[in-house]
């Protein structure tokens, strides 16, 4: 059987530096907002080459703060529309409502399954003040177009790059300093994944940075004193330990990532099967690896008899989730095809070539 993922083995090279940090921290006995924090803090700032990183509690967590503490510092106000992408993790959009802002989507691109920047200018109006693009599974919008649009008609631009760890663009600059402000998921099977839920959020502006501070520690800078209606969505001091050991591998986690990927791109030869799009050689970590077939369902089938695990992601599109029923009445063609057609093959920096190459054998002989 080949695994969609082996979160097991992936964690297997860490389990001596995870134990011997595990003592240390209980030797010291400081469990919230420690050294380990402040360390992870610092060295993922700058990893992703900006002057702040706040840890979270998680991803979710993470876009709402960046939204909220934009509302306090005054670049946002509760009712102001943010354009999301019609075909995301519905987290996307649950952290605009959570932040009591409007949440406007737009189709992507069929090609790279990103948002489409057309197609998101076209859903601007007087009310939009912001837009979040995702990296969805793991590669770099096309932020040089966003960034013009931002710019245009003076919007925040935030990247929720839960998937992009690592990522860069075409100047080699890393997702997560591509805009204004950008959030990170840590969870476990993320390509830098914490052994729980875990969050950052990273930017170059300061007052942001400032709030989010606050507010994701009650809205409080001094012990007992609190100045803002924050909320507890702190990075435990635990999975910031675990992650700065892991965050060393991540490059040559995403380099093997690539590896499978090229297997799969120049292997996989069955007319049936679209292969993902994508562009240069960092653009893409391959946080999933998804292509698309016409009979999606009997491919998954065929290939769990195979001893091949697949999934889906995502099912069912945001906009026909039950949580959004005001939605319903929408229709997002693209994303709705996208959601039809999409399966996700194993990938992940554990997988073999070996497995890679079966993968493909079964693929074409679909």
């Amino acid at each position: 059987m080949i695994p969609f993922l082996d979160l097991k083995k992936i964690n297997e090279p860490y389990e001596a530096g995870f134990r011997q940090k595990m003592d240390e921290i209980l030797a010291k006995g400081w469990f919230i907002l420690g050294d380990e924090v402040g360390a992870f803090e610092k060295k993922y700032a700058a990893y992703c080459g900006t002057k702040h990183c706040i840890g979270v509690a998680n991803g979710l967590d993470a876009l709402v703060l960046v939204l909220k503490s934009y509302i306090q510092i005054g670049k946002l106000q509760q009712g102001d529309e943010v354009i999301v992408p019609a075909n995301t993790f519905i987290a996307t959009i649950l952290s605009v409502l959570e932040a009591g802002l409007v949440p406007v989507a737009a189709e992507p691109d069929m090609q790279t399954f990103n948002l489409d920047p057309k197609s998101a200018a076209d859903k601007i109006t007087a009310k939009t003040k912001a837009i979040i693009v995702v990296h969805l599974y793991g590669q770099i919008a096309d932020m040089d177009a966003f960034s013009a649009m931002a710019k245009k008609y003076n919007l925040l631009l935030i990247e929720d790059a839960a998937q992009a760890h690592g990522a860069r663009n075409n100047k080699g600059v890393k997702a997560g300093n591509l805009s204004d402000a950008a959030a990170f998921s840590f969870y476990p099977a993320k390509n830098l994944g914490a052994l729980g839920d875990a969050g950052a959020i990273t930017t170059n502006d300061t007052a942001l940075a400032a709030m989010v501070s606050s507010l994701h520690n009650y809205g409080s800078e001094v012990k007992y004193q609190h100045d803002f209606a924050g909320t507890n969505s702190r990075l435990d001091e635990i999975q910031a330990a675990f992650l700065n050991i892991k965050l060393d591998g991540l490059d040559r986690d995403n380099a093997h990532r690539r590896k499978i990927a090229a297997i799969y791109s120049e292997g996989i030869s069955n007319p049936k099967i679209i292969l993902p799009f994508y562009e240069g050689d960092q653009s893409h970590v391959f946080h999933l690896y998804v292509i698309r077939t016409g009979n999606r369902d009997a491919l998954q089938q065929f290939l769990s008899s195979q001893g091949i695990s697949s999934q889906i992601h995502y099912p069912i599109a945001p906009h026909r989730q039950k949580a959004l029923k005001e939605w319903h009445h929408l229709s997002f063609p693209i994303t709705e095809k996208i959601h039809e057609e999409v399966l996700s093959l194993p990938i992940s920096p554990v997988m073999t070539e070996e497995d890679a190459h079966f993968v493909v054998s079964v693929l074409n002989q679909y």
